[in-house]
């Protein structure tokens, strides 16, 4: 038999669908063990074949999983149910708090590192709190600030994020156009990489944002990037203080008590570094919408 025929009967087989690089034995997998994320993030890490496939389809099915009336609502609309900035750059905001440092209106004694969230809350009732009236036809889901202890003589620092559905026909960024708003030259998206607007320098802050963060108003500072990914922090009331912290009245209660918010509850607590942070909202508690549960794992060592 001639080296030719022999090729023809043992073709070489090909290694992207074999094994752990066949799509559908992943996808297997990764249902039989729920999605879970600390092993996601080590899949993806193994060479460029997996971390292609992970980019391409698994952050989505993630995403799916673990946030599915989020998913919905943010991938209504966009073109093959495609998301700014890319699935990955969903997941990581979806699960990472991203710390922070000093910025021209925030000023920090220290840096705060990022970590893997263990659980965050997003809520579109929350979102709203965020866009001023003209922009309020937007759609925005925010997390619950995570708290931060930055000692005793400082308040609790509060770290939150968002994400915009079709942020580039959105109107907060036609007003930012409109205005002619610079991009900060400092700061950068800390989930997609791309320039940021300070929503402070462009003055679309409405005071709503401060009431709903459970903070005091020009006590907070966040950014928006070209791809709708929202990150900001801000000094929390404390608990005990006696001031009444209360949530925005104006539109927001008779927004909430007509629409029904999807929001994805993810709860809990954790350690990272030493430092002490959790995932409540500093506000009086009270919540007019029904969320879902949507846990994240155990923190990545």
């Amino acid at each position: 038999m001639s080296a030719t025929q022999r090729r023809r009967l043992n073709p070489p087989s090909n290694e992207s669908e074999s094994g752990i690089l066949n799509e559908r034995i992943l996808l297997l997998v990764f249902e039989s063990i729920k999605w879970d994320l600390q092993v996601l993030c080590l899949t993806a890490s193994v060479n460029r074949k997996l971390r292609a496939i992970a980019k391409r389809l698994l952050w989505r099915k993630l995403c799916v999983y673990r946030a599915p009336r989020m998913v919905a609502a943010l991938a209504n609309g966009s073109p093959n149910g495609r998301i700014g900035g890319g699935w990955d750059a969903l997941s990581k905001l979806m699960f990472f708090c991203c710390g922070c440092e000093s910025t021209r209106h925030f000023m920090l004694s220290r840096p705060t590192p990022g970590h893997f969230a263990r659980a965050s809350r997003f809520s579109k009732t929350s979102g709203r709190s965020f866009l001023t009236k003209k922009c309020r036809g937007d759609l925005l889901f925010v997390s619950d600030p995570c708290e931060h202890s930055m000692g005793d003589k400082e308040d609790d620092l509060g770290i939150y994020r968002g994400v915009f559905r079709g942020f580039m026909r959105s109107k907060t960024r036609a007003c930012l156009i409109r205005r002619q708003v610079a991009f900060d030259e400092r700061v950068r998206c800390p989930y997609c990489g791309t320039r940021v607007w300070s929503m402070t320098t462009a003055r679309l802050v409405p005071k709503s944002a401060a009431r709903r963060l459970g903070s005091r108003d020009g006590r907070l500072e966040y950014f928006v990037c070209v791809n709708g990914h929202l990150h900001g922090t801000c000094w929390l009331i404390p608990l005990s203080s006696d001031e009444e912290v209360c949530d925005d009245v104006e539109e927001e209660e008779d927004d909430d008590a007509a629409d029904d918010d999807g929001s994805e509850d993810l709860d809990g607590y954790g350690e990272f570094n030493g430092d002490d942070y959790n995932h409540q909202t500093a506000t009086n508690g009270s919540t007019s919408s029904t969320g879902e549960d949507v846990l994240g794992d155990e923190p990545i060592k």
